[in-house]
């Protein structure tokens, strides 16, 4: 009877196990050129997981089979992948592919009728501008027959100066103060991986992010613009050191005032 006991809670240790532990897939991201657009966001969109991938296109991520794998960049196409059980043992390959950029049309009022004569008086100044111009021109060349006027106040209506050989005591201090500031800041340096993921994770969990649903974005568009707003503001390098939730609002608020031109993005 205790050996059946023992079988039966090794039994139950191994289902446990295998039923809790965690799957992880390894690859490796690409745009199949010279060029390096790491770092990448790599989503697992059926567990709501996502990971950067490393300075060489390298990542690790949980995963289960038949999940789906997203790979995102900013100015790529995204790539995905359904997890299959020979991802487990070999590395998986995401190729993205770079997205087409679309040239606005571009309207011209004026349609030429052909005719020489009649489209060179469109082109040509009108009489009155010519006329204008050349007075402006003589003007600016002549010379002054006035004197300027002096607009400093004469020493008759002014008070002593106090401030003569004396110690501007306030503005000491002032610049005392400014290098004991800048002495106590940490200095300003690039952010290694990990650092960098640290700092994604505390500016996403500890900063107000609601502006950004208003336009309708899930998580994943949240997170692909937060890659933008690290590309063209370096916020780890800045603020990973020196993090403070108002300024960092700020500086992705600016961010996105660009960022939603480029998607036109409307508010919801």
């Amino acid at each position: 009877m205790k050996t059946y006991k023992k079988n039966l809670s090794m039994s139950l240790l191994c289902v446990s196990t295998a039923v809790f532990s965690q799957q992880k897939v390894t690859g490796l991201v690409t745009d199949n050129s010279n060029v390096n657009i790491n770092p990448v966001l790599i989503i697992n969109v059926s567990k709501n997981a996502s990971v950067l991938s490393d300075a060489s296109g390298n990542f690790v991520i949980n995963a289960d089979e038949n999940d789906e794998i997203r790979a995102i960049k900013e100015g790529y196409y995204r790539a995905s992948k359904k997890i299959v059980k020979e991802d487990f043992n070999t590395p998986m390959l995401m190729i993205l592919q770079k997205a087409e950029i679309q040239i606005p049309e571009v309207k011209i009022a004026f349609k030429p009728t052909g005719n020489l004569e009649k489209d060179s008086k469109r082109l040509n100044e009108s009489q009155k501008l010519r006329s204008l111009k050349s007075e402006m021109s003589k003007y600016m060349k002549s010379p002054l027959n006035e004197p300027l006027p002096d607009k400093s106040i004469s020493k008759t209506f002014t008070g002593h100066d106090y401030k003569v050989g004396q110690v501007d005591v306030l503005g000491v201090i002032g610049k005392a103060v400014n290098l004991i500031t800048n002495a106590n800041k940490p200095k300003i340096t690039k952010a290694n991986y990990i650092e960098f993921q640290d700092f994604m994770v505390q500016l996403k969990n500890e900063v107000n992010l609601d502006f950004l649903r208003k336009y309708g974005m899930e998580d994943e568009q949240i997170d692909a613009f937060l890659l933008y707003a690290e590309e063209t503001r370096y916020l780890s390098k800045k603020f990973r050191k020196d993090f403070n939730k108002d300024v960092l609002r700020f500086e992705l608020q600016v961010a996105f005032a660009e960022y939603r031109k480029l998607n036109k993005l409307d508010a919801r």
